[in-house]
C-alpha cells in the first residue's frame, strides 16, 4: 500500500499499513462497558474460554475484523500495481487502449482513495485491542507500542528501497506515535478532530487546483519517463537507486496526505473505544444510513475525481478531483464496511469471513508480498515488463495474485498462529522470543 495513492496510494495500507501485523497483537475484545473509559483505565477483560467446537462470539467478532484486512488487500493491489506497472498514469500511456482507459478510470472511482483509508481505520482500531492486551497481560503499553511503530518504520524502509517507493509502513509508524499521544481523547473529540483534518486538506488541495485552472497545462515528460523506463528495466542496483529517488519524490506527497491518513487513524481510535465492530448490531441502524447516503455520496465523489484525474478532463483538475475525493471517499469507504460488517453477520457472509479473514491475519505479510511479485514482474528483478503491460491486462492480473494469496493464505493459517512478518513484528512488540 503506498501514500502514492493518494497523489501517487498503498497500502498499510494501503496506503497498507499495520494491515496484518494488527493482527498478530489482536485479542478478543470484552463486552462493552456503558460508558466508554480511556484506554489507560480499561478493565481487564475475563480469562480466555475454554476451547469449544464452534467459534465463540468474541473470536467470530475478531475474525470479522481479519476479514475486512483481507477485503482491504483486493483494493490495495489494485492501486499500488498501476503505480508499479510504468511510467504514465493509469490508462494514459501512448499506446492505452479504450479497456485499459475504462479499467484505469474504474480503479479511481471505486478503489483508489478508499482502501488505504481502510487500512488506516483498521489501523486505528487494532490500537485499542493491542492496548487492552497489553493490560491483560502486566505489560507496559508504551514501550510496546514503541517497539512496534520502530519495526514498521524498518520494514517500510527497506520495503521502499528494495521493492516499493511508495510504501505506507513508514508514514503508518511516524503516525502511530501521534495515535499513542492521544490515545486518552474521547471519541467525540477524536471525530472532531479527524472531521477537520479532512476538511483542511481538502480546502488545500482545492486551493492549489483552482491555481492551476489559471495556469497553462504543464508538458508531459517524455524524457523523464523514458529515463524511468530504462532503470527500472536494468539490473537490480538501478532498480534500488530509482526507488530511492522516486520515494524522494514521493515524501511530499506523503506529508501532504498524511492528514487523511492520521484522520482515519482518530475514526478507527474512536470505533474501538465504542467497541463498533464487537457488537456491530448495536450500531446496525448507523451502518445502514451509512451504506443509504454514503455509497451514493461516495460514488459521486470518485466518479468526479475519475473525470478530472483519468479524462476527459485535462491534468489542470487533478487536485480539485483529489480535493472532492478527499471530502467523499471516507463516506465510500465506510458504505464498504458497512455493506460488508452487515453480509458477515449473515449465515453466507460468515462463509465468506471465514475465506477472507486468514488472508487478514497475514496482511502485513500478504501486502509485502505484492510488492515483491509486482517487483519481479516488472523491475529488473526479473520480467523487466516496467511499461510494457496493458492496464486492463495487468488489472486482471492482480485479481489473480488477490485470489492466490487468499488460497495460500487460508492453506497457511491452518498450519501456523501468524505469518512470517506477523511473526516478526509479534516478537519485537512483545519483546522477546517465545
Amino acid at each position: 500500500m503506498s501514500a502514492t495513492e493518494a497523489g501517487t496510494e498503498p497500502g498499510t495500507g494501503s496506503t497498507a499499513g499495520d494491515t496484518g501485523a494488527a493482527a498478530a497483537a489482536s485479542t478478543a475484545e470484552p463486552a462493552a462497558p456503558t460508558s466508554t473509559p480511556p484506554l489507560t483505565s480499561i478493565p481487564n477483560p475475563d480469562p480466555a474460554p475454554k476451547p469449544s467446537a464452534s467459534p465463540s462470539p468474541s473470536s467470530r467478532r475478531i475474525r470479522d475484523v481479519d476479514a475486512l484486512r483481507g477485503f482491504a488487500l483486493f483494493g490495495i493491489v489494485l492501486v499500488n500495481v498501476e503505480i508499479m506497472t510504468g511510467p504514465y498514469s493509469a490508462g494514459a500511456g501512448p499506446s492505452a487502449s479504450m479497456p485499459d482507459q475504462v479499467a484505469a478510470w474504474l480503479v479511481t472511482a471505486l478503489v483508489s482513495g478508499k482502501f488505504y483509508l481502510l487500512f488506516a481505520f483498521l489501523f486505528g482500531y487494532s490500537f485499542t485491542l493491542q492496548a487492552r492486551a497489553a493490560e491483560r497481560d502486566g505489560a507496559g503499553f508504551a514501550a510496546r507500542h514503541l517497539r512496534r511503530v520502530l519495526c514498521l518504520f524498518l520494514l517500510g524502509l527497506a520495503h521502499a528501497v528494495l521493492l516499493f517507493p511508495g510504501d505506507i509502513l513508514m508514514t503508518y509508524a511516524v503516525l502511530g506515535l501521534v495515535l499513542f499521544a492521544v490515545r486518552n481523547v474521547t471519541p467525540r473529540k477524536l471525530v472532531r478532530a479527524a472531521v477537520w483534518l479532512v476538511v483542511a486538506l481538502s480546502a488545500v488541495l482545492l486551493a492549489r487546483g483552482l491555481a492551476a485552472l489559471g495556469s497553462a497545462a504543464a508538458p508531459a515528460d517524455a524524457a523523464g519517463a523514458a529515463d524511468s523506463v530504462a532503470a527500472y528495466r536494468g539490473d537490480p542496483m538501478s532498480v534500488v537507486h530509482t526507488n530511492l529517488e522516486q520515494w524522494r519524490l514521493m515524501l511530499g506527497g506523503d506529508f501532504l496526505y498524511a492528514p487523511h491518513i492520521l484522520a482515519a487513524f482518530l475514526l478507527g481510535l474512536a470505533a474501538g473505544k465504542h467497541r463498533v465492530l464487537a457488537e456491530p448490531h448495536r450500531y446496525r441502524g448507523q451502518m445502514i444510513r451509512l451504506l443509504r447516503y454514503g455509497l451514493p455520496l461516495g460514488l459521486a465523489g470518485g466518479a468526479f475525481a475519475a473525470v478530472c484525474g483519468n479524462g476527459p478532463l485535462d491534468p489542470r483538475w487533478s487536485d480539485i478531483g483529489m480535493a472532492v475525493e478527499v471530502l467523499t471517499a471516507p463516506a465510500l469507504t465506510g458504505a464498504y464496511v458497512s455493506a460488508l460488517v452487515l453480509v458477515l453477520g449473515t449465515r453466507r457472509g460468515r462463509r465468506l469471513g471465514g475465506v477472507l479473514a486468514p488472508a487478514g491475519r497475514m496482511a502485513l505479510t500478504n501486502y509485502l508480498t505484492q510488492s515483491l511479485v509486482m517487483a519481479l514482474v516488472f523491475t529488473g528483478y526479473g520480467l523487466a515488463l516496467y511499461g510494457r503491460a496493458a492496464t486492463a491486462a495487468v488489472l486482471a492480473g492482480s485479481c489473480v495474485l488477490y485470489v492466490a494469496q487468499v488460497a495460500v493464505s487460508n492453506w497457511l493459517m491452518r498450519q501456523v498462529r501468524y505469518g512470517p512478518v506477523e511473526r516478526l513484528l509479534h516478537t519485537v512488540t512483545r519483546g522477546r522470543t517465545g
